[in-house]
C-alpha cells in the first residue's frame, strides 16, 4: 500500500509504503534487536562494555563491508558525511556501549523496556526539529514513561544499592541517542544508500571504540567459548543485517510509525530471556516498563 503524506511529524519525507519489502525489513530488524538485548546480556557478564562494543562493530564492519564491495553503492558526498559521522559516534559507539554497561546490572527485559521510550523521543525531536509544536498528549505521554522509569529504577534495586538506577540511566541515554539518530539517518537516506549509511556508520564506530581493543583481548582469554560466539552473532545479525533492514525500512515509512514498531520488542526479549537465561523482570519493573510503553502510545496519538 502506497500513500503520500505530507506529516512532517512523521518524519515522512514523500511516499510512504508498507509494501512487503519495507514490512519484511521491519520485522526482520524487530525481530532480532529483541535477540540483541539478550545476547548482550549473556555476553556482558564476561566482557566490559567497551571490549563487547569493539568486538560487535569490528564484525559488523566486516559484515557489511563484504556486502557494500558487492553492490558497489555510490559513497556520500559533501553535506551527507556529518550525519553519517555522528551516527557513527552515537548510535554505534554511545548507544553500544551505554545498553551493554545497563545490561551489567539490568536484566534483558527490564532495559529492553526503558530504551523503548525512544519513540516518544523521536516525536519530540520531530515537533522541535521540523517546528510542529508540542500536543498535549505528547507532553503526557512523556510524563507518563518518566513515571514508568522512575518505578522501574525503584523496582530494580535490591539492598539499597544505586546500581540498577545507573544502569536505568545509561539505558535512558541509549534512547536518546537511538532517536537522535534515527531523525539525522531519516534525512541523508534520501540521498545515500542504507548499506553505504549502516557500513559507514558501523565502521566509524568501530574506530571511536578501538582504545578497547587490548582490554577485550585480555578478557577474551578469560571467557568461555560461546561468548565470542554470541558477540559474533551481535555484529552479523542485530548488527550488519538488522540496522541495514532498519535503514532500508526507514527511507520508505515514516521516523515516528516506525519507531512505533519496537513496542514489540519488550514482550520478544522477555520470552526469548526466559527461555534462553531463565531470567525474567520483576513484576515491579514489569509495571514500571508497562507504564514506559503506555506513554508512548498516549504521546503517539493524534
Amino acid at each position: 500500500m502506497t500513500s503520500r503524506t505530507g506529516n512532517p511529524d512523521d518524519g515522512s519525507l514523500g511516499v510512504t509504503s508498507w509494501g512487503p519489502g519495507p514490512l519484511i525489513a521491519v520485522v526482520v530488524s524487530v525481530v532480532l534487536w529483541a535477540s540483541a538485548f539478550v545476547g548482550i546480556r549473556y555476553a556482558a557478564a564476561y566482557l566490559s562494555p567497551g571490549p563487547l562494543t569493539v568486538l560487535r562493530l569490528g564484525v559488523g564492519t566486516v559484515a557489511l563491508g563484504a556486502l557494500a564491495l558487492i553492490r558497489r553503492d555510490p559513497l556520500p558526498r559533501g553535506r551527507d558525511w556529518w550525519p553519517i559521522l555522528a551516527i557513527g559516534v552515537l548510535w554505534f559507539g554511545v548507544y553500544n556501549v551505554a545498553l551493554n554497561a545497563g545490561e551489567r546490572v539490568l536484566d534483558a527485559g527490564t532495559a529492553s523496556m526503558v530504551v523503548n521510550v525512544s519513540p516518544i523521543l523521536i516525536a519530540l525531536l520531530a515537533a522541535w526539529v521540523l517546528k510542529e509544536g508540542f500536543p498535549k498528549s505528547l507532553l503526557v505521554g512523556l510524563a507518563i514513561a518518566f513515571a514508568g522509569s522512575v518505578v522501574v529504577g525503584i523496582a530494580s534495586s535490591r539492598g539499597g544499592s544505586a546500581r540498577p538506577v545507573v544502569g536505568v540511566l545509561l539505558c535512558l541515554l541509549a534512547a536518546v541517542v537511538y532517536a537522535v539518530s534515527v531523525i539525522m539517518q531519516k534525512g541523508v537516506l534520501q540521498r545515500v544508500s542504507a548499506i553505504q549509511v549502516t557500513f559507514l556508520s558501523c565502521s566509524i564506530g568501530l574506530v571511536c571504540t578501538l582504545p578497547f581493543a587490548p582490554q577485550l583481548f585480555r578478557e577474551l582469554a578469560a571467557a568461555p567459548p560461546g561468548v565470542p560466539v554470541a558477540v559474533a552473532y551481535l555484529g552479523v545479525f542485530p548488527t550488519a543485517v538488522a540496522f541495514t533492514t532498519w535503514a532500508y525500512a526507514l527511507r520508505f515509512l515514516p521516523a515516528g510509525r516506525l519507531g512505533a514498531t519496537t513496542y514489540a520488542v519488550p514482550a520478544l526479549v522477555i520470552l526469548m530471556s526466559w527461555m534462553l537465561l531463565a531470567e525474567v523482570p520483576t513484576w515491579g519493573a514489569v509495571t514500571g516498563g508497562i507504564m514506559c510503553l503506555a506513554g508512548v502510545a498516549v504521546a503517539r496519538r493524534r
